[in-house]
């Protein structure tokens, strides 16, 4: 760390309008508990508290924003619980955006650390690159090939971060290698509803079922979709990162993308991670010139697919359609022995854009399901965007807290409304005692109603006999 006194390198200086945000902090340290890097590394400069002081003393020009002090604000994982926990209102979210910036400064990381992001951001947000990538790895992932390699210990040699990247991968549909809704899917019955619908890039290729049981509940709720056919990325991970510029021209692609799409009633995304992005592309595309109003008209339609759901209200045929969901052993869940569903909060759904009942309200709609609540579901499971990546050894042990907790709850399964707390909970659930399968709550909406739908099928062929 600088010496106390010594000036900033240029271009890092912290702007007035982030010194004056620490001012409500009166450091009371209710945000520790909730802080999840504070929770695996115990320091205090590891802490919003900690930051935050370190922001005020960097403006005061008693430290300067070296590598060592950057390097604690790459730990933070900007899941926001602490905002959600200051009794003083302190915007910490925004004092974390507008350092993030400046911390891809060359000299602030190594060269291996800055190879590294530029692989990831050369690579996720870009699906036709990410799928060229993936398709030799169709027959490894999954597969026994794929478990012998982890078992010998050989995916060690690949260095942490690589590592934790294979550890990652999920198996690879087919589906993931195309696109092949088509650009509307008309709604089933009466339509109540016209909205677009964003894919995503991480969850279009390593869940691709979540998109298909969006487009069908929605479709099965009088909702017509359009899905336009050129769209890429929200810039969900690179805003994360405060890679600006990237993000603004993945937003403004992704909201051209849209333009041909006519009126809309919402656009809906079913990634939480991407929603909070989404709905923020208002300030992201506020300084570019003739984007800044087509910014905010788009952010101000977007809506997470649980949100609108709950909003909008389930149709009368889809809710009378919906049957009770098998347990993991195969006997359908009953009066007496409930569906149990552990929730994961995912953290840009709960603490970013204030999200907890809709998808649970909507989970009740499913007969005989109960859903059960973790202990510490405000705590981030450690995805963070690519900071499972980037920050592999904190990152796993906040996975392992996670899926125990889950694991904990003695449900039969957990659900989770964001891919990257998905692929995380997924991995770390593997080391439980009792692993559960991990679904988003639209798969289980879609499944209930699938029943439903062959029950009454198997019904009608009986009276026709």
């Amino acid at each position: 760390m600088s010496v106390p006194g010594s000036p900033a390198p240029s271009g890092l200086e912290v702007t007035p309008a982030v010194g004056s945000a620490t001012d409500p902090c009166v450091h009371c340290g209710f945000c520790l508990p909730s802080c999840a890097s504070y929770r695996v590394l115990g320091t205090e400069m590891d802490s919003p508290r900690g930051r935050i002081h370190a922001l005020k003393a960097i403006e005061a020009g008693e430290l300067a924003l070296d590598a060592t002090l950057a390097g604690h604000f790459d730990s933070c994982l900007g899941c926001l619980a602490c905002v959600s926990a200051c009794p003083s209102g302190v915007r910490y979210d925004q004092l974390i955006e507008a350092t993030r910036p400046k911390l891809n400064a060359p000299e602030l990381r190594t060269p291996t650390q800055r190879a590294f992001r530029t692989l990831l951001f050369a690579l996720l947000p870009y699906p036709r690159r990410l799928r060229a990538v993936l398709t030799p790895l169709r027959a490894y992932a999954g597969t026994p090939l794929q478990h012998l390699a982890r078992r010998s210990g050989l995916t060690r040699l690949f260095g942490p971060q690589l590592e934790a990247m294979e550890r990652l991968l999920p198996p690879l549909a087919p589906e993931a290698f195309r696109d092949d809704f088509p650009a509307v899917v008309p709604a089933q019955g009466e339509r109540r509803a016209r909205v677009g619908l964003v894919l995503g890039c991480v969850q279009r290729l390593f869940d691709p079922a979540v998109n298909r049981a969006a487009v069908e509940v929605l479709s099965a709720n009088g909702i017509e979709v359009v899905i336009p056919q050129r769209q890429g990325c929200c810039g969900a991970a690179t805003h994360h990162q405060g890679e600006l510029e990237q993000t603004r021209e993945l937003a403004s692609a992704l909201v051209e993308s849209f333009a041909a799409a006519g009126p809309l009633d919402a656009v809906l995304v079913a990634a939480s991670g991407c929603g909070h992005t989404l709905k923020h592309y208002g300030a992201i595309l506020a300084e570019e010139p003739g984007w800044a109003g087509r910014g905010a008209e788009f952010a101000a339609q977007v809506r997470d697919a649980h949100e609108f759901l709950a909003q909008l209200g389930l149709s009368a045929a889809f809710q009378a359609r919906l049957a009770p969901l098998p347990h993991p052993d195969g006997t359908p869940a009953s009066a007496e022995r409930p569906l149990a569903v552990a929730y994961h909060d995912a953290c840009h759904m709960l603490h970013g854009q204030g999200i907890r009942e809709q998808p649970r309200q909507l989970l009740r709609r499913i007969p005989h399901l109960r859903v059960k609540e973790a202990v510490e579901a405000g705590v981030c499971c450690g995805s963070a965007g690519i900071y499972n990546l980037v920050q592999p050894v904190e990152a796993a042990e906040l996975g392992r807290i996670k899926a125990a907790d889950l694991a904990g709850t003695g449900a039969d399964l957990a659900v989770s409304a964001n891919i990257g707390c998905t692929l995380q909970i997924r991995q770390h659930m593997a080391g439980q005692e009792r692993p559960l399968p991990v679904l988003h709550p639209l798969e289980l909406l879609q499944r209930s109603w699938q029943a439903g739908f062959t029950d009454s099928r198997t019904a009608a062929a009986g009276m026709e006999r």
